[in-house]
């Protein structure tokens, strides 16, 4: 098995990957909270860790992905009491549009998309466990965790836990203990409840992470990710119950991406510049997208502008050009080979990939590739063994890149067809060589 090493979070460090299990990948990352479309910063975390787990099945391992839908909390609840409906109407739609917005970027199934509303009765469990376990405390019906039994509080996120006591950034709450603690279990008055010993209310949200991996995974997984706007308090939240529960770090790494920027400026709806995820697909392609929401060391802001789109669809034009080129290459001289696995062209790629998944880098060593195939193409007397290793590189890592760039191969008449062409062109026929080409055109084929 290839080496990889990426940063975790929690240790701050680059560090070499070493599953649980041999050959297996447990990861969660958490997903969204489905009250509205997601903006096309919403796709960032998404886009990034489909691709890694790509990377990992490619280079043998066994990946098992979940990622989450948050389909309870007060601002589904007020959406619903805003428009007249249920909360179950309202996630189900954007549910479905999330969806939409997934296929269209080529996303991969995960393994489970688990919703919080169905598996209420183990977040009680879990909730009634923790209190049990004098982890958590009941006040006026509300279940709130204690921090102070967490002395590793704060080492996921790595915050100042004196400059938040004092600081704005915790929201007052008399009915806790102390300014840290948080809400598992939350009193309503209004929208969905479920009953229980404390109150009829809903959970809180950093609870149904904990226990969906819980029991999905049964027990402590590889890779726990998400934006890096999760790192605290969401994540290190989660860390603490998990501690505090099963005496671990939930994840043995932690990985996080970091945000988007809008034309060099923080996306927000007070700037007016929040752009949905639908509607930049809509006008840019889900490749373009993607390649653009990819384009960038994870760690690092990304900046959605026309310069970043501009660069995306130069190097998809330079992509899909050599591709069919290749493509049909590969049809006149019989070359497919569904056993073939390329080793001297993608080898810069996935050596990128492995050293703290910087994709950008991997699209740096792919561009390579393309100029070295369009070097052959041009070639009088053609080296057939290096464009079946350029073709099936670029295959390959477009398949990791989740680019929706697929192998064609011809039909025996559209084969004698793009042959004819050639021979017309080769006797400089050229009438005949128009006719063929403008039929090969239409078929795609050119």
């Amino acid at each position: 098995m290839r080496e990889i090493k990426f940063y975790n979070t929690l240790t701050n460090s680059v560090e070499t990957f070493h599953p649980i299990k041999e050959g297996e990948v447990s990861m969660y990352v958490c997903g969204p909270t489905v009250y509205n479309d997601p903006h096309i910063g919403n796709m960032r975390p998404v886009v990034f860790f489909d691709t890694f787990k790509r990377f990992l099945e490619y280079i043998g391992y066994d990946v098992k992905y979940v990622s989450n839908l948050t389909d309870v909390d007060d601002k589904i609840i007020n959406k619903a009491l805003e428009e007249g409906k249920t909360e179950k109407e309202i996630t189900s739609f954007y549910i479905d549009e999330y969806f939409k917005c997934l296929k269209d970027l080529n996303v991969e199934k995960a393994y489970a998309n688990p919703k919080v509303t169905d598996y209420m009765d183990s977040i009680i469990k879990y909730i009634s466990k923790l209190v049990d376990i004098d982890s958590a405390y009941v006040n006026d019906g509300e279940v709130f965790f204690d921090v102070s039994k967490d002395t590793k509080y704060g080492e996921l996120s790595k915050v100042d836990i004196n400059s938040l006591i004092s600081g704005a950034r915790v929201e007052e709450n008399t009915k806790k203990k102390n300014p840290l603690d948080f809400l598992l279990w939350k009193k309503t008055e209004k929208g969905i409840k479920w009953h229980t010993p404390w109150c009829d209310g809903r959970p809180g949200w950093h609870t149904e992470c904990c226990v969906m991996i819980d029991t999905i995974f049964k027990g402590m997984i590889d890779i726990h990710g998400g934006g890096m706007d999760l790192r605290f308090p969401h994540h290190e939240n989660e860390v603490a119950q998990a501690e505090a529960m099963h005496h671990n770090h939930l994840a043995n790494y932690w990985i996080h991406n970091a945000m988007m920027n809008i034309k060099g400026e923080k996306m927000s709806k007070s700037l007016g510049n929040v752009i949905l995820a639908k509607d930049a697909i809509k006008e840019y392609g889900g490749d373009t997208i993607r390649l653009t929401l990819l384009n960038a060391p994870y760690r690092s802001i990304i900046n959605f502008s026309d310069e970043t789109i501009s660069d995306s669809k130069s190097i998809l034009l330079k992509l899909t050009t050599v591709y069919k080129q290749l493509n049909l290459e590969m049809n006149v001289n019989a070359l497919f080979d569904k056993s073939y696995k390329p080793l001297e062209s993608i080898n810069g790629f996935l050596d990128a990939l492995s050293n703290d998944i910087n994709i950008a880098n991997g699209i740096t060593s792919m561009l390579e590739v393309i100029k070295n195939a369009n070097v052959e193409l041009r070639t009088k007397d053609k080296n057939l063994s290096k464009i079946k290793e350029y073709f099936y590189g670029l295959t390959d890592m477009a398949s990791i890149l989740g680019l929706s760039i697929k192998a064609i191969v011809l039909s025996d008449d559209d084969l004698k067809l793009y042959k004819d062409y050639l021979e017309a062109k080769k006797a400089k026929n050229f009438e005949l060589s128009d006719t063929i080409r403008k039929a090969l055109f239409d078929k795609k084929i050119l």
